[in-house]
């Protein structure tokens, strides 16, 4: 697989790389949250699951989907265990999720910021999440919704206020954390950000 800008692939990363330890970090926290039956949509190659398992207790299954199917021949060669199963598939596509079932978690990493229409994709997150689930979702910090973005790959960029907005739509609870490298955090004043990771139940 090619390594690009917006795809990780850890085996073909230095450790040492930010954006690799930005995004385990993110599923090394999501992992302490996860429980039941997970969802990892938008899920890559699949790394996060491996390590959603290898820290979280009380998961039973996950399933890692991504719309590139270069990308889950990856995930099932490199990261196909089994308590996990990865699909191609499409979350805006209603006629998918049907299949999918429900989840007790669901985990979004990077993803809305891809996908032309949010609004569709964040409804059929709250229609796969089981009552009393946990949506985990982060996104980059931006100009707003509506100011062209800079990032070839994304569709736009959220204020905060945007992206709460958004999410609670859907979700009765959002929360907003703030990371910053590896840290994961209700936001300091005195410190700057650079992606919000919502949780929504």
């Amino acid at each position: 697989m090619e390594l690009t800008e917006e795809r990780v692939i850890p085996d073909k990363m230095n450790p040492k790389n930010g954006l690799l330890k930005e995004h385990i970090a993110r599923y090394r926290f999501a992992s302490y949250l996860a429980r039941g039956r997970v969802l990892d949509i938008a899920c890559g190659v699949g790394y996060g699951t491996e390590i959603l398992r290898a820290v979280g207790e009380g998961i039973k299954e996950i399933v890692g989907v991504d719309i590139d199917q270069e990308s889950i021949n990856y995930a099932k060669r490199k990261y196909k265990y089994p308590w996990n199963k990865f699909l191609v598939g499409d979350g805006c596509d209603d006629e998918f999720i049907k299949t999918l079932g429900t989840f007790d978690t669901i985990i979004s990493m990077e993803t809305i910021e891809h996908i032309k229409d949010d609004y569709k994709f964040v409804e059929n997150l709250r229609r796969l999440l089981r009552p009393g689930g946990l949506a985990v979702i982060s996104t980059p910090f931006g100009r707003g919704r509506n100011v062209e973005c800079s990032n070839e790959y994304h569709y736009r960029q959220y204020k905060e206020e945007e992206f709460k907005e958004l999410l609670s739509k859907n979700f009765s609870k959002v929360t907003i954390l703030h990371q910053r490298d590896e840290e994961i955090e209700l936001p300091k004043e005195d410190k700057k950000y650079y992606l919000m990771v919502a949780l929504c139940e």
